[in-house]
């Protein structure tokens, strides 16, 4: 209990200094929205105080000092209500991150899941079978694999199979006749579309899921314990499984948690490649209107997901090894 109590006040602090920053961050960046759609209007001609005022007026921009900015903003992440979207205006922030969120969620993460299993189980029949095919094609191949950046992958994938072959769709994430809804249809139509970014994810992740494992537990099967047990004569099954890869994998815990953490803010460069309406798409699109809130709204949520993947990581450090309790 002591060691949940430890980690929770770590945790609760870590958050506090996240939240400042989210607000402090997007403040550095020079200029603001008003300035931008000022700049557009100012090509018909000059732009009156009262023009500007009405502007900043309409986008929301915040009032007042720097401190009473802060303590507004606090009371909007209590309250999780993050005003209007400079650039998708004047739909609301909780709009926007509500009807990307879904999409990011079931891709990104799905995938993320099914290659931090798949990586790790390979990983450990191959440092398992060291030294024969079975290790060194999975190595080989992960070595190859992790190679390819992102956006690369999702290029090539993109050109061949969408543009030559028009084996998949190239944009979207359903097809433009069909209206989302929870039907069996829609379903279809969403999976057919996320084929092409759920491989470009696979593909470019499951290599550092491999490797890690791999190398990971080459370095246990060298403890004494495992020599013990195998001495013992227990199953080899029981042995990998429950003695080495145990311990083996506590490395490649700590990054799956990251990773599932870092799921919430989507794959920006697939999500941009393949046109996905997912928390990445969005993100950029904040970034580059210079959408205060929005901004804010998403990067909250991604520190808050990542923070929470790792207090959960922690506790589960503290049940599979419990010398890390002290």
């Amino acid at each position: 209990m002591k060691y949940i109590l430890q980690k929770l006040g770590l945790f609760v602090l870590t958050l506090w200094a996240a939240v400042t920053l989210n607000f402090i961050l997007p403040r550095l960046m020079p200029g603001t929205p008003a300035d931008a759609a000022i700049a557009k209007l100012s090509q018909n001609g000059p732009v009156t105080e009262a023009t500007r005022k009405a502007i900043e007026a309409q986008l929301g921009i915040p009032k007042g000092n720097i401190f009473e900015q802060y303590v507004s903003y606090l009371h909007q992440v209590v309250t999780l209500d993050f005003g209007t979207s400079y650039t998708f205006y004047p739909q609301s922030v909780s709009q926007l991150v509500s009807g990307a969120l879904p999409y990011t969620i079931i891709l990104v993460g799905v995938v993320t899941i099914l290659a931090f299993v798949i990586g790790t189980l390979i990983g450990v029949a191959a440092a398992w079978k060291r030294g024969t095919w079975m290790d060194a094609l999975p190595t080989l191949s992960g070595s190859f694999m992790s190679t390819f950046p992102y956006f690369w992958t999702a290029l090539l994938l993109l050109f061949f199979l969408g543009y030559v072959l028009h084996v998949f769709p190239t944009t979207g994430a359903y097809s433009a006749t069909t209206t989302p809804a929870f039907t069996g249809a829609f379903a279809v139509d969403a999976l057919y579309h996320a084929i092409l970014p759920a491989i470009t994810i696979l593909v470019t992740s499951l290599g550092g899921w491999i490797l890690g494992m791999r190398n990971a537990m080459i370095n246990t099967l060298g403890d004494d314990y495992v020599t013990f047990a195998e001495a013992n004569g227990l199953k080899s099954r029981t042995v990998a499984i429950r003695y080495a890869a145990r311990n083996a994998i506590l490395p490649n815990l700590t990054g799956f948690g990251l990773a599932l953490g870092g799921v919430v803010g989507g794959s920006v460069l697939v999500e941009q490649v393949f046109g996905y309406p997912g928390i990445g798409y969005l993100l950029f699109n904040a970034v580059i209107g210079q959408d205060y809130p929005l901004m804010q709204a998403l990067f909250l949520m991604i520190t808050v997901s990542v923070l929470v993947a790792n207090f959960l990581v922690d506790i589960l450090y503290g049940v599979l090894d419990p010398r890390t309790r002290k």
